[in-house]
C-alpha cells in the first residue's frame, strides 16, 4: 500500500499501550474546511486492513462533504478492535486528545461501532468530537437523516426511472437493518412499498418485523440479491456490489445507505452495463454529516431536515449530467465533487486582512 501516493493531505497513527488503543485518522483533503468523518471502531484483521479503510472512507468524505454543499473536507478515524470487548472510557478519551492534538483540522463523530455516548466521552477530551447526545447539546442519532437523505436518493430514482418519485407498489431490497437500514425500512414502509431484509444480527431483523409484520425477511445476502425486487438498497458494510452480485442482481435501481459499495472501479461500468441505475453512495447517504455539521451552529433538527431533503434534487442533476455526458452516476457525481472542490477551495488563495 502506498499511503504517499495515495493523494491524501495526512495519515496519523494513533496508539496508547495502557488503554490498548490502537487507530489511524486520516485526512483526505481540507480543501472546503476541516476533514469531517466519523470514526469507524472495527475488529481490522490487520493493521494494513485498517489503514486501507480509513483511506477509502476520508475520500468518500471528502466527496460527500463537497456534493452535500458543506464547507467541509473529508476525513475519516478506525479504532482497530471488537467495540464489544475493547471499548473503554480511558480508550475512548486517549483516542480524543489524538484528534485535539490535530488542533482542528480533523473533525470526528459516530459510525459503525460507535455512538453518541461514545462522543460525549471523546469529546471530554477533545472540543473537536461531535455528533453527541442530545443530552448535552449534541445531534443526537445521525443515522435518522442518514436515512432520510438514502430516501430522497431513492425517490429520485425513482422519479428517473420510473417517472414517479413514489415507492408505492416497489419491492426493495434491505441488505442490513441496524442504525440506518431500520429508519429506511419505516419509510419504504409508510411510504407504501413492500419491503424484504436481511442482517447478520437476527435480533435486528426481530426489531423490523416487530414494528412491521408485512416486512419480509431472508437468511442472508445472498438470498435476497436473487429474491425479485425492484430496488437493492445496501445498507450494511462497504464493498456489497462486488461482480458476483452485480451478476445477478435483478433490481433496475441500487441505492443504500453503506459507505463504498462499489468492490472496484469498474463496478459502476458493470451496473450501467445492466441497465441498473447507481445512486452513488456518499451523494444519497451524506444527511448523518448534514445533521452533524448543524450541530457546530447550535443544533435545529428542522434545519438540518431541509439540508438534507436537498440530496434529492442533488441526485436528479447527477442523474441528468449522467445522461447528458455519456457516463455512469458515479463518474457524474465524482465530476460534481471535484468541480466544487477546485473552484470554492480556490478561494482560500484570496488573502484576508488579518484579525486579532
Amino acid at each position: 500500500m502506498d499511503i504517499l501516493a495515495s493523494g491524501h493531505e495526512q495519515v496519523v497513527f494513533c496508539s496508547d499501550r495502557e488503554s490498548g488503543l490502537r487507530a489511524v485518522i486520516a485526512i483526505h483533503s481540507t480543501a472546503l474546511g476541516p476533514a469531517l468523518g466519523g470514526t469507524r471502531f472495527f475488529p481490522y484483521p490487520t493493521e494494513e486492513a485498517a489503514v486501507a479503510d480509513a483511506l477509502a472512507l476520508s475520500r468518500a468524505m471528502s466527496y460527500k462533504n463537497s456534493l452535500a454543499g458543506l464547507d467541509l473536507g473529508g476525513g475519516k478515524g478506525v479504532i482497530i478492535g471488537d467495540p464489544k470487548v475493547h471499548k473503554t472510557e480511558a480508550l475512548l478519551r486517549a483516542y480524543g486528545r489524538f484528534v485535539e492534538a490535530l488542533g482542528g483540522r480533523y473533525l470526528t463523530a459516530c459510525d459503525v461501532g460507535t455512538y453518541n455516548a461514545d462522543l460525549d466521552v471523546v469529546g471530554r477530551e477533545t472540543r473537536f468530537a461531535h455528533g453527541r447526545s442530545l443530552a448535552v447539546g449534541g445531534c443526537g442519532d445521525s443515522s435518522v437523516l442518514t436515512a432520510f437523505g438514502v430516501f430522497q436518493g431513492m425517490r429520485a430514482a425513482a422519479q428517473h426511472r420510473w417517472g414517479s418519485p413514489s415507492l408505492a407498489g416497489r419491492t426493495v431490497a434491505v441488505a442490513g437493518v441496524g442504525k440506518v437500514g431500520s429508519w429506511l425500512v419505516d419509510s419504504l414502509v409508510e411510504d407504501g412499498a413492500s419491503v424484504v431484509v436481511t442482517d447478520v444480527d437476527a435480533a435486528a431483523v426481530e426489531r423490523v418485523l416487530a414494528l412491521h409484520p408485512g416486512v419480509q425477511a431472508v437468511a442472508d445476502t445472498a438470498e435476497l440479491v436473487r429474491t425479485p425486487h425492484d430496488v437493492y438498497s445496501p445498507c450494511a458494510l462497504g464493498g456489497a456490489l462486488d461482480d458476483e452480485t452485480v451478476a445477478v442482481l435483478p433490481a433496475e435501481v441500487v441505492c443504500g445507505g453503506a459507505n463504498n459499495q462499489l468492490a472496484h472501479d469498474g463496478t459502476a461500468q458493470a451496473l450501467a452495463d445492466r441497465g441498473i441505475l447507481y445512486a452513488p453512495d456518499y451523494l444519497v447517504n451524506a444527511g448523518g454529516v448534514v445533521q452533524v455539521e448543524d450541530e457546530r451552529h447550535g443544533f435545529s433538527f428542522a434545519r438540518a431536515e431541509a439540508k438534507a431533503a436537498t440530496i434529492r434534487d442533488v441526485a436528479l442533476q447527477v442523474f441528468a449530467a449522467a445522461d447528458a455526458e455519456g457516463v455512469s452516476p458515479a463518474v457524474a457525481a465524482d465530476r460534481l465533487a471535484e468541480e466544487r472542490m477546485r473552484s470554492v477551495g480556490r478561494l482560500s488563495t484570496i488573502r484576508l486582512p488579518a484579525t486579532r
